[in-house]
């Protein structure tokens, strides 16, 4: 088995290559707050009004496969130190993978020294929100079986068998990955507290070929699981699953995923979209799947409500936003139709976003972001919270290794799911012209993130209340006020699952975070669908 995985992924690497077996070697508390309390004493020492300090072991574990062989394996480790201060108003940071005494004081040092020269420079000091400081404490991923303690024969097994599945069932081509991830984590403030975490995250992902060989034409569908904040139990438990709408032939994963049946529908699926009717472009109401949905609120509710890119601090990936503080201060902007309730939550068990503690050592919690279709709120930090008139952080900060610094990240962003008892194929009964759609596919979405256009992985038309049989060629475009005004129906919290994005980028330098979105079923009424195939 050949080494290399992240690299062939084109995921950055997280640091030297280990034994997968001393992944699961602990490290010791109690030297970690003897090594917390040299950087904050340092820090303070030199001049610093507040210093937090984050002592990071990161874990990775990547698998890729392709149909009977496996192309690479990395079991990764990173271990350092990261020290954010204050000083004259202004903040510093430093980081350094000498864990000692030493290099822990030298890195102190070094931040309030970026902070004195940085506040030449600063036109307002820093406000941060109270933070009252825990003590010790710890919090860990409610885990049922640790994926670094599974052997990796059995991982590739499990793969290589799903790869199976789909070649018995007509597939031409598949391929498959399984990324896992550790954080261990330990923060200390000088507001007083030492937070020691252990978080775990998983995702099983693959993709299956279907060819035509007369034609030479192809179609592929990608796996319906979600990555989830859980243990290898995620892959192994068996649980009854949640039946798809009436003629698709689909289920949905709530809390576990069978990655075998899946890749055996999805070759069976591949099949039936090379023979697919291309959609007629023109106004349809859309049903759509949480697992296609998450990725349409991560762009268009996620994204455009964090703060920074709000007050034009950030930038990248995809720009600022459209929702400016002056339609908050409104307190009625429209963001979405009366349905429409957007929660933001760290707190979710499974999802990728849960933990305990933010890395500013702030608790998680819950919040609203859209209120009956109301934008009612933001995602904000410590030195934001007094921005939008907030007395304490939503606890949403991060990063994604010791080495950077933490900023505001997305939480887990959620559409609440209805309040009157509603299934997916009652749903359904009420559409005279529509499309169920299943599964992300790729997307569009300006630097303001308004206008946008989204793909998924199955597409079904809809007629006279009824699925009638499979589509292909679908888009749908519109902007985000438009779109989330014609939400007509959410099913009921029955419906509820969690979909997630392992590997979202946001910052510069570019950073990496994981975040859930959980959703119904959820109906759109009057929504423009484009053919992607049709020649012009």
């Amino acid at each position: 088995m050949g080494v290399g995985g992240l690299m062939l992924s084109g995921i950055p690497t997280f640091g030297h290559e280990i034994d997968p077996a001393r992944a699961l070697e602990p490290v010791d508390v109690a030297l970690h707050k003897r090594l917390a309390d040299v950087a904050l004493n340092t820090a303070k020492s030199k001049g610093a009004t507040y210093a937090d300090v984050r002592i990071g072991r990161y874990l990775a574990q990547n698998m890729f496969t392709r149909e009977k062989q496996v192309q690479g394996i990395s079991t990764t480790e990173s271990y350092g130190v990261g020290v954010r201060v204050i000083a004259n108003g202004t903040w510093g940071f430093a980081a350094t993978s000498d864990v000692s005494d030493k290099g822990i004081a030298k890195a102190a040092e070094q931040a309030v020294a970026i902070a004195k020269a940085n506040s030449k420079l600063q036109k307002e000091p820093v406000q941060l929100a109270p933070q009252q400081g825990y003590g010790e404490v710890s919090w860990k991923t409610p885990i049922q079986k640790n994926a670094f303690s599974v052997p990796v024969s059995e991982k590739a097994d499990l793969l290589l068998a799903a790869n199976a599945a789909a070649l018995a069932g007509g597939a031409n081509f598949v391929n498959s990955a399984l990324f896992q991830i550790n954080e261990q984590k330990y923060f200390a403030s000088t507001d007083g507290s030492y937070i020691d975490q252990d978080i775990h995250r998983i995702w099983p992902n693959f993709t299956v070929t279907a060819v035509d060989k007369a034609s030479g034409k192809f179609k592929t569908r990608e796996a319906l699981s979600a990555p989830m904040g859980m243990g290898y139990e995620y892959l192994t438990v068996k649980a009854p699953t949640m039946k798809g709408p009436e003629g698709t032939g689909l289920v949905g994963y709530d809390k576990y995923y069978d990655i075998v049946a899946d890749a055996r529908l999805a070759a069976k699926q591949a099949r039936e979209k090379l023979t697919a009717k291309s959609v007629m472009a023109g106004k349809y109401d859309l049903v759509l799947d949480p697992n296609h949905l998450g990725l349409t609120i991560h762009e268009s509710v996620g994204h455009p409500l964090e703060l920074d890119r709000v007050l034009g601090y950030e930038a990248n990936y995809a720009g600022t936003s459209f929702a400016t503080l002056d339609k908050w201060k409104t307190k009625n902007f429209p963001y979405g139709s009366k349905h429409v309730t957007i929660f933001a939550d760290k707190t979710q068990p499974g999802s990728l976003g849960a933990v305990g503690y933010d890395d500013e050592g702030v608790k998680t919690k819950r919040w609203d972001l859209i209120k009956d279709g109301t934008l009612v709120n933001y995602q904000a930090t410590r030195d934001q919270a007094h921005i939008i008139g907030e007395k304490e952080s939503h606890g949403c900060s991060y990063a994604d290794n010791w080495s950077s610094v933490q900023f505001q990240r997305m939480p887990n962003v959620s559409l609440a799911p209805g309040k009157q008892k509603l299934s997916v194929d009652e749903m359904i009964k009420d559409v005279k012209r529509g499309i169920y759609i299943a599964g992300r596919g790729s997307y569009s979405i300006d630097q303001q993130r308004y206008n946008f256009q989204f793909g998924g992985q199955l597409f079904y038309e809809i007629k006279d209340g009824k699925i009638v049989g499979p589509l292909e060629d679908v888009a749908y475009q519109s902007n985000t006020q438009e779109f989330w005004n014609s939400c007509a129906a959410v099913c009921d919290e029955s419906d509820y699952r969690l979909f997630g994005s392992f590997f979202d980028g946001k910052g510069q330098p570019s950073q990496v975070s994981a975040v859930s979105h959980g959703s119904a079923h959820t109906r759109f009424n009057g929504v423009n669908v484009i053919n992607t195939g049709r020649k012009i």
